[in-house]
């Protein structure tokens, strides 16, 4: 008999609320802060984001309605299926059994539509016509436009120059969709008028991109822009629940226990939570687990940097949070894993690793690439550079099983297709890729700012 490859959920068997962990988190969670070091209120984030999405920043109920509206576009391509890798685990010759969520399904290839459609949706609602956004890799630039196609909104995506130089094919896709892509810095900002002034060959940075998307956002004087954040920020991190809660439905379906490992790659933090928030439920009451966040060794954010108050912006344009931070003025590397090129992380990923409840991993990028074809030439599928560190880590966790003679539960999340990042590949293949490590005086020439911010609760 055939073996059972995917796990399918019906429509209707689709999760209609999404999970908020900050219901759940032990310890105190720190607020975010204003120029004056005081928590801020929703009204200081009003020129920024719809007050409905600040609604959901803010709200400490753990669980939340999603719109019919939005489970409807979300129904264009989910529920996603659950994938059993029996290929790859042949392949590495392991007694450990690995699934995946397979988040390449979506219209723009990766798990950035699931909270796309959601912003767009609420933005829409609160009577906002245009978006702006920035993007590293072009995987939420392309998401942002998509969704904003759907609703009839204007899109502006500010994409890292690097990316944007690497990626030309992601800019294409924001155009099918309407939307339009900025190379940054640029010189339709103040913000980037300034970064091109002092480094005009900078290879651009997330932190700079976010400075010009709210600068365009918050300086029209119609008032019928905001701005939207693929990654980082609490109200992301929710939307994207919807991945782990359908991969358990999924496991349950087929009777499958509660995996030993949960692992997924981490640049700001959403593809992460979106597969370990829901089991980090459980490991709060109780289950036995390990959880693994992975990130690029040229930008150990939650390996290396300290656990601080930041700007998630060059310009310090957004509140301070509390969070793990290479400085905001951290330039990374130019790896081609671009979405994972961000000096820092979600304040609710960097306080579930500083309760313990997360265990962070950094690799590099020639590992990745190689985990990267491993699984391309077993399950079939090319997968994006950012998505190779989780299978890194999966292959290293499988490696280890077989080692101990476990049957282990692996889950990891399959943040993305890598059919627009054939470049990367190709520089692989041709022996042009290295690795990049942060030198220690890179570290404390970044981290360095962090001293003039208040202390977080630790």
């Amino acid at each position: 008999m055939t073996k059972r490859k995917k796990i399918f959920l019906e429509e209707h068997e689709m999760p209609r609320q999404w999970y908020n962990i900050a219901a759940d988190l032990p310890g105190t969670l720190n607020p975010p802060l204003g120029p004056d070091g005081n928590p801020i209120g929703p009204e200081m984030l009003a020129p920024v984001f719809p007050m409905n999405l600040i609604e959901q920043e803010v709200s400490s109920e753990r669980w939340i309605d999603i719109p019919e509206k939005v489970l409807e576009m979300l129904a264009i391509w989910r529920p996603a299926p659950l994938v059993r890798a029996y290929a790859l685990e042949e392949a590495l010759g392991t007694p450990a059994r690995i699934y995946y969520k397979n988040e390449s399904v979506s219209p723009a290839g990766s798990h950035k539509p699931n909270t796309a459609v959601a912003q767009a949706y609420y933005n829409k609602e609160f009577g906002i016509k245009k978006l702006t956004t920035e993007t590293g890799a072009g995987q939420w630039g392309s998401a942002l436009s998509f969704a904003c196609s759907l609703l009839g909104l204007e899109c502006k995506v500010f994409m890292v120059r690097v990316s944007f130089d690497q990626k030309p094919f992601r800019k294409m896709m924001m155009e099918a969709w309407g939307g339009t892509c900025i190379p940054s810095p640029s010189d339709q900002t103040q913000a980037g008028r300034n970064v091109l002034a002092e480094f005009p060959d900078t290879p651009g940075s997330l932190g700079i991109a976010i400075s010009e998307a709210i600068e365009a956002a918050v300086t029209d004087p119609t008032g019928e822009t905001r701005y939207s954040l693929g990654s980082v920020l609490n109200h992301v991190m929710l939307h994207q629940t919807i991945i782990g809660l359908e991969a358990k439905k999924q496991l349950k379906k087929i009777n499958e226990k509660l995996p030993d490992v949960i692992i997924g790659c981490a640049g700001g933090g959403s593809n992460f939570a979106g597969i370990s928030f829901p089991f980090i439920q459980d490991k709060i009451n109780g289950a036995e687990m390990e959880i693994i966040a992975v990130e690029p060794a040229s930008c150990p954010t939650l390996t290396k940097a300290p656990f601080a108050y930041d700007h998630g912006d060059i310009a310090k344009m957004t509140p301070l949070l509390a969070m793990n931070s290479l400085g905001h003025g951290f330039i990374p590397p130019p790896i081609h894993a671009g979405g994972l090129r961000y000096h820092g992380m979600s304040p609710l990923v960097s306080h579930a690793v500083k309760e313990g409840l997360v265990t962070p991993q950094a690799l590099h990028q020639l590992e990745c690439y190689e985990a990267g074809v491993i699984f391309a030439r077993s399950e079939g599928i090319i997968p994006a550079p950012e998505t190779n560190h989780a299978i890194a880590s999966v292959i290293r966790e499988a490696n280890k099983a077989k080692e101990e003679g476990k049957e282990k539960v692996i889950l990891f999340n399959f943040s993305g297709h890598g059919l627009m990042d054939l470049v990367g590949y190709d520089k692989y293949f041709n022996g042009e890729l290295k690795d990049h490590n942060l030198s220690p005086e890179d570290y404390e020439k970044f981290t360095a700012v962090l001293k003039n911010h208040p202390s977080p609760i630790l």
